[in-house]
């Protein structure tokens, strides 16, 4: 492994970090000045470049800009005594893998620059992909079942219904329903029905006539009329109003209809694709959804799972969300560490797809440094899952393993903190654990150590940081482990409340 390069002016700082450095058995190499540190670059490259951003001559930002344009994998960790907005923004801008000002904790700095390394020395399986991304993506059984049934489709012009959750992706299937049939070359016109007033509504699907109503100077196509020959994908059917439910239903039937304020009928060659997150029998039964309408529609119909019935496409997704939004904002794609995705995985994510592209958004965002892990996601994300997974678990569980889920493993905390304030339980914490680690692994979940031994690593510290009143040195003598590694945990899993003695 290459050495870390510490650029630095002020000796003190220097000296420092290569003392702690060589604490954790990592190789050092320092340079007073900027310019010295170019030079070196014309040889050799360090695993890690720490630099201060203001020095004599060069800055810190002018070899974070070099370093970048010729070594663009190279973490760089920025550290200035000016920790002023514009320094921040200019070292993010500049493609840095961190900000720290000083003066800072010597324990956190090492445990970032290990997170560098840590970024340094990954196999990067870059998510740069093919030239053109397929239009959905998955390779969850349930997925499978979806693509099976859109080949099928190919070469038919029938009538599809796509039911689905929220967010799930109805839209997609709808689009690919339209690639691959023999309208491909036509259009593929979309309209949410529920995104438009009652009152617009029919003159969006139907146009109107000049003079039809007030406001309306000249005529317009509907929807019907700009997807002719192609494809009309009308999503949220279920909440259509009743009375132009029976609009919809005679073109369906004869393949005619009228602009509002028209009397000539006007023909329409189109392919319909509805979709709803709705239970339309349900809709039928009360009334609320014309049943005749209900059958047109329902020709063929194509479930599409929600994200917690295919799991394991998560990370392919994170990855290609990741791509897509490093693209649009011109910046080099994040990557999530192997704890992050696993905590993804275990969400709920009521929203589905839809919800995890607005993450993976924001990570690309506002998420310090390149790899990603579970401490840099949304505050509110850590916060659901710790308090929705300390409660509801009991003996019980150890009975009946395959009635819990993933969303269940916060099991390791609440033995742990359990066992903490009652009487010993002898073997009873052994039988919890074996049952989340059943149920973890019946789901399929990877990666099961070290998610419980994260988990069970947490619940130690955190019980031992109750009984010292939060004093994390008191905590490490009692748990029999060094100051540097309970600082280092604290930091790795997102505790809160520790203090210095």
């Amino acid at each position: 492994m290459k050495p870390i390069w510490i650029v630095d002016d002020d000796e003190s700082i220097r000296w420092v970090l290569e003392k702690a450095l060589a604490r954790e058995n990592l190789a050092t190499k320092s340079f007073a000045n900027a310019r010295d540190a170019i030079a070196a670059l014309e040889f050799e490259t360090p695993q890690v470049l720490v630099s201060d951003i203001r020095m004599p001559g060069d800055s810190g930002l002018d070899l974070l800009q070099l370093v970048k344009s010729r070594f663009p994998g190279l973490p760089v960790i920025i550290i200035t005594a000016f920790s002023d907005l514009d320094s921040a923004v200019a070292a993010f801008q500049g493609g840095a893998f961190e900000y720290l000002a000083k003066p800072f904790d010597i324990d956190k700095a090492v445990e970032l620059i290990r997170r560098a390394l840590d970024e340094s020395l990954r196999e990067t399986n870059v998510e740069t992909g093919p030239a053109e991304t397929p239009e959905i993506l998955g390779q969850a059984p349930a997925m499978q079942e979806v693509f099976r049934a859109i080949g099928r489709l190919s070469q038919s012009n029938v009538t599809v219904l796509i039911t689905g959750e929220s967010g799930s992706g109805k839209e997609l299937v709808a689009r690919a329903l339209h690639k691959h049939s023999p309208r491909a070359a036509q259009p593929f016109i979309a309209l949410n029905t529920a995104a438009i007033p009652k009152d617009l509504l029919e003159s969006e699907l139907f146009g109107h006539e000049r003079g039809a109503f007030t406001g309306a100077q000249t005529t317009r196509r509907g929807r019907f009329e700009q997807a002719e020959n192609g494809t009309l994908f009308l999503d949220e059917i279920g909440d259509m109003p009743f009375d132009l439910q029976t609009r919809l239903l005679r073109v369906l039937s004869d393949g005619h209809f009228y602009r509002v304020g028209g009397h000539q009928p006007l023909k329409a060659n189109v392919r319909v694709i509805t979709a709803t997150h709705q239970n339309l029998e349900q809709r039928v039964r009360e009334g609320l959804f014309r049943e005749d309408l209900y059958h047109r529609l329902n020709v063929i119909r194509l479930r599409l799972p929600s994200l917690r019935e295919r799991r394991e496409d998560i990370p392919i997704l994170v990855r290609h969300f990741l791509v897509q939004s490093a693209k649009q904002l011109g910046v080099e794609a994040k990557r999530m560490s192997d704890a992050a995705l696993q905590f993804l995985c275990s969400l709920e994510l009521p929203g589905n797809v839809r919800q995890l592209e607005n993450l993976c958004n924001w990570i690309t965002v506002m998420a310090p440094g390149q790899t990603v892990e579970v401490k840099d996601l949304p505050l509110e994300l850590t916060q659901e899952k710790n308090s929705g997974s300390s409660g509801g678990m009991t003996a019980s569980a150890a009975q009946a393993p395959d009635t819990y889920s993933v969303q269940h493993h916060g099991t390791v905390n609440a033995v742990a903190e359990a066992a903490s304030s009652a009487a010993p339980l002898p073997e009873a914490w052994l039988g919890l654990l074996e049952a989340q680690a059943a149920s973890m692994l019946s789901s399929g979940q990877q990666e099961v150590m070290a998610v419980l031994g994260r988990q069970f690593e947490s619940a130690l510290i955190r019980t031992a940081l109750k009984h010292t009143h939060g004093r994390k040195n008191d905590a490490a003598v009692r748990l029999g482990i060094g100051r540097n590694t309970i600082t280092r945990k604290i930091a790795e899993l997102g505790i809160d409340g520790a203090k210095d003695d």
